[in-house]
């Protein structure tokens, strides 16, 4: 009876030790976050957590992590406000902390000829921004853009026909 009551005191002092090692979730534990005008997934890893974010993919999500020094291990609502602000501020200022400008998505703009890295809304309005100027211009991508035709060298003559008709018309 006495080498039962040691093994359940070494198992129940093991589980006391896992349970002070676990962190305390109902006071730090954020199930939701919001970054950047993006709801992020607290249950997630940090990584991919960041990837709900338009404009961060998981290459640099992977890089911002690194550059704020967070471990990869960690889950997005396990991180404090100082960490998430140093992520926040490494995504909106990538440049400052040393990443290259080959990493970022918004390259010798057309308006300013700046490296930038577009996150989360900026990246619908750029999108829209090119989409005009191309219009305005009458370059043929606009036009085609305009039209609403395949813009990237696609046959469509056969394929694409659940919009506008385009190519040969079918007698009746």
């Amino acid at each position: 009876m006495e080498a039962f009551s040691s093994t359940f005191l070494t198992i129940a002092d093991e589980r006391d030790v896992h349970v002070a090692s676990t962190p305390n979730y109902k006071n730090q534990f954020q199930h939701i976050l919001r970054l950047l005008n993006t709801n992020v997934e607290g249950k997630r890893k940090i990584m991919y957590s960041l990837t709900a974010i338009k404009g961060v993919g998981r290459r640099f999500s992977n890089l911002v992590c690194k550059k704020a020094d967070i471990d990869l291990n960690k889950r997005a609502g396990e991180l404090t406000n100082d960490e998430l602000e140093r992520i926040v501020n490494i995504m909106q200022a990538p440049s400052q902390y040393k990443i290259p400008n080959w990493f970022l998505n918004r390259q010798k703009d057309p308006k300013d000829g700046k490296n930038t890295h577009s996150l989360s809304n900026a990246v619908d309005n750029k999108l829209r921004e090119d989409l005009e100027r191309l219009k305005k211009i009458r370059a043929h991508r606009g036009l085609r853009h305009y039209w609403g035709i395949r813009v990237r060298g696609q046959h469509t003559k056969t394929t694409g026909r659940r919009g506008k008709s385009v190519g040969v018309a079918k007698k009746k």
